[in-house]
């Protein structure tokens, strides 16, 4: 079950607000207004951590070919495997 916010809005705030739903005719009402203002604030937030995922990719695409190194998951498994040997030593 979905829980409920009641938000209470007074002075300058309150009238921003009856001018965007009144005046505008884009909402029919302050609670579709709220939603689509956080939406968007969601919106914005997912894509500013989709930049900064895209700027640490970056380092990596732009890196020469020579820099990486061949990896296979068998010799990955191996490596994790002897670390682990190596430390109840």
């Amino acid at each position: 079950m979905a829980e409920g916010i009641n938000v209470r809005f007074s002075g300058t705030l309150q009238q921003f607000i009856h001018d965007r739903v009144d005046g505008s005719g884009l909402y029919s009402s302050a609670s579709e207004y709220i939603r689509d203002l956080v939406r968007r604030d969601l919106e914005r937030e997912e894509e500013r951590r989709w930049d900064g995922l895209r700027t640490e990719l970056a380092h990596g695409l732009a890196a020469d070919e020579s820099a990486f190194v061949p990896l296979s998951a068998k010799s990955l498994l191996q490596k994790v495997k002897a670390g682990i040997d190596s430390d109840a030593d």
